[in-house]
Parts: structure tokens; C-alpha cells; sequence
């Protein structure tokens, strides 16, 4: 597992947006999105800035759990894991190029995503996601992850290919 610092005294993607919206106001319709309820509660080590993106290394991390309690029926947690693991994969791409989901001129799409599940975990508990992109070209990049409990067990791995699209300003 990682070297990286715990969930408790990270600050929440959602601390972090209202943030990014105090410095740089957006459109109410985009404020709207950005600030929506979300069922994963995510807190990101190391998080890049989606209005004024540096270059940044292309391995990323960061803490992921379920907003809310759940029963203990296995399937349930590794559907919401599997719903979850496709967040911040392609960003890992993005990083060194500085950009951001943010940019008006960038088109993202996932093309394929797999995930394998290695253990039994609880998602209502904090999960280590830990993502690198090894390629990034030709309109395309490659990343892939692996997910830990926060004794350092591997729970779970995903690999993703994922359009990255410069379009031309209108």
C-alpha cells in the first residue's frame, strides 16, 4: 500500500470545490452540478486544481467511502465500488498536460473500463484508491488502479482507456 497520509484531516472534494468556486466563480448551472448531493464521499491527496491545473506527477490518490451506512450484503459494496472506481481514472492522464475535466475545450470519455475484485471489504469504510497513468497519447490515456482497505489490504484493481480530446474554440 501506499505511503500516504489517513482520510481523517484531508480535506473532502466538496471543501475543496467550494473553494475552487470562492476563487474563481462558475455558471450557476455548473455550481449546481459541482455541488449536487453525491452518494461516495471522496477526499483527494495531492489534489490538482480543475481551474488553473498545473503539472502534476500522474500518480494520484485518494480516500473513497460510501456517504452513508450500508447493509452488509457484499454485492451492494462492490457495486458502489464499482460505480465509484470510475471517478478521477482519467484525471490521472490529464495531470501532467495541465488540464482539468474544467476546460471548455477538452473532450473526456471512458472507451473501456475493467475492475477485478480481489477480498471482501466494506465501502461505508474508508478505501485507499490509488491511480497512475503510465501512457497518455494520442488522444488517449491508460490508467490504472488498485484499491486498499486501511490496513493496506488489496481489495480490488481497475484499469481504464479513456479519450482525452482537445476541440477546436468555436
Amino acid at each position: 500500500m501506499p505511503d500516504v497520509p489517513g482520510p481523517d484531516g484531508i480535506m473532502s472534494e466538496r471543501e475543496l470545490v467550494e473553494r475552487y468556486i470562492e476563487r474563481q466563480p462558475v455558471s450557476e448551472k455548473l455550481q449546481r452540478a459541482l455541488r449536487r448531493p453525491r452518494p461516495v464521499e471522496t477526499r483527494p491527496i495531492d489534489p490538482e486544481d480543475p481551474i488553473s491545473p498545473q503539472p502534476l506527477p500522474t500518480k494520484k490518490y485518494y480516500w473513497i467511502r460510501a456517504s452513508d451506512q450500508l447493509p452488509g450484503d457484499l454485492s451492494l459494496h462492490q457495486a458502489l465500488l464499482a460505480y465509484a472506481s470510475d471517478h478521477g481514472l482519467l484525471s490521472a492522464a490529464l495531470r501532467p498536460h495541465a488540464y482539468s475535466f474544467m476546460q471548455p475545450d477538452l473532450q473526456l470519455a471512458s472507451l473501456d473500463h475493467g475492475m477485478w475484485f480481489h477480498r471482501a471489504f466494506r465501502f461505508d469504510d474508508w478505501l485507499l484508491y490509488s491511480i497512475e497513468s503510465p501512457s497518455a497519447s494520442n488522444s488517449r490515456g491508460f490508467t490504472r488502479g488498485q484499491i486498499f482497505t486501511r490496513d493496506g489490504t488489496l481489495v480490488a484493481s481497475t484499469v481504464q482507456e479513456g479519450l482525452m480530446r482537445k476541440q477546436p474554440q468555436k
